[in-house]
């Protein structure tokens, strides 16, 4: 009977020992995948806006945020889907989708007025004398059906670098 009892409870510190070390794998893995995600997303959003020649348009429409630049190679948008957390990325030749699972994404327009020495930047009056996009989301991931402490907040102010046309 004691070696049952003593059996018992090592099957029960092995299961429990296994149970948890998934749950860790997991939430490790998760961690990783989404931030590798968001970096790979942040790195192609950079890129493409520093080399814009302007913002052609920025719309917010209901559930899709969609900034459109002015590029060398034809228009380039990012659209935003609340309803399907996705960023999309369109090209005239591709559309792909670079972050899953975005639950909020926003783009600031600024635009660069130097007085005093000073570096601030202000709202753009409108799309067409922006030059300094505010970019930031938030992601997540759930670990067995359950959202936990898996959210990566990315921000990023990135200047339009060549001028307009």
């Amino acid at each position: 009977m004691v070696v049952m009892g003593i059996t018992t409870m090592l099957v029960l510190a092995v299961v429990c020992f296994f149970m948890l070390s998934t749950r860790s794998f997991a939430a490790i893995f998760n961690y990783v995948d989404l931030d590798d995600a968001n970096r790979v997303a942040m790195d192609t959003l950079s890129r493409d806006i520093r080399q814009a020649n302007r913002v052609k348009s920025f719309v917010t429409n209901g559930s899709v945020v969609t900034l459109t630049l002015d590029d060398s190679t034809g228009d380039l948008s990012y659209s935003h889907d609340r309803v399907k957390k996705t960023l999309t990325r369109t090209t005239p030749t591709e559309s792909r989708v670079l972050l899953q699972n975005c639950d909020t994404l926003r783009f600031d327009l600024r635009q660069r007025n130097p007085t005093d020495g000073s570096l601030e930047m202000f709202d753009a009056a409108s799309f067409d004398v922006a030059k300094v996009i505010d970019v930031s989301w938030v992601c997540s991931r759930t670990i067995f059906g359950r959202k936990e402490n898996t959210e990566s907040v990315q921000t990023a102010r990135i200047v339009i670098r060549k001028q307009g046309t």
